[in-house]
């Protein structure tokens, strides 16, 4: 039973390094599927990683099923209950592994297929303008009319937006004007706010004339004395 035991154990150890190196390699792998210039066909590495992969996965299935034979020869075991979830555990790990290489190969196959299609249209575009010219000259100047066009566009916008600042402003001096006129309005219709302005308004006259007095005498002075 201690062999028995012993080859269990060392089993399992090779099953999970097994699954430790499938990881590694699924990382490897799906750099080809994230490549932003994925080329028109696969590379030498990435078919050795993708064989490497189905090779692994393979080892992986006999060591599974060395587990699952021996497992029954000691089903009377007291053990035999953990055992069996581990290799529940082995098996659902290695179905997860081979639905990732699944999902990963179609990934890749879109991703080249979609490149394959748009080398394939501008190789087309390319012959075709190298057959018609013309052709060529005159999809240039739509596109230089497009941009010109957009530059029209961006210009009306600022236009328009300059426009309706200038509204605005326009509004705003009217409202001030307009609330200016009523507070006039309301003042000269208090009792004696007219005579107050009026007094108020000589005051600043008299004020003035006094002031423009002095400074035409310091002048005067100072031309006296030079």
């Amino acid at each position: 039973m201690s062999s028995t035991g012993g080859g269990w154990a060392q089993l399992r150890q090779q099953a999970r390094s097994l699954e430790t190196q499938t990881e590694t390699l699924f990382h490897t792998y799906s750099q080809y599927a994230s490549t932003a210039n994925i080329p028109t066909k696969p590379s030498e590495e990435e078919i050795r990683t993708e064989s490497q992969l189905r090779e692994v996965l393979e080892k992986r299935e006999a060591l599974v099923a060395q587990l699952s034979r021996l497992l029954d020869s000691e089903s009377a075991h007291s053990s035999s209950a953990v055992k069996q979830n581990n290799l529940a555990r082995h098996r659902e790990i290695l179905s997860d592994h081979r639905r990732e290489l699944s999902r990963l190969k179609s990934n890749i196959t879109d991703a080249r297929n979609k490149a394959n299609l748009l080398s394939n249209v501008r190789s087309d575009i390319d012959a075709y303008r190298s057959a018609n010219p013309n052709t060529a000259e005159a999809e240039y100047m739509l596109d230089e009319r497009e941009r010109i066009d957009n530059t029209h566009n961006v210009t009306d916008s600022v236009l328009s937006q300059a426009y309706a600042v200038n509204d605005n402003f326009r509004v705003q001096r009217e409202t001030l004007a307009s609330i200016n006129r009523r507070i006039v309005g309301a003042a000269s219709q208090v009792p004696g706010i007219n005579g107050l302005i009026g007094r108020i308004g000589a005051k600043k006259r008299r004020d003035g004339i006094i002031l423009g007095g002095f400074i035409a005498f310091c002048f005067l002075m100072l031309l006296w004395f030079r």
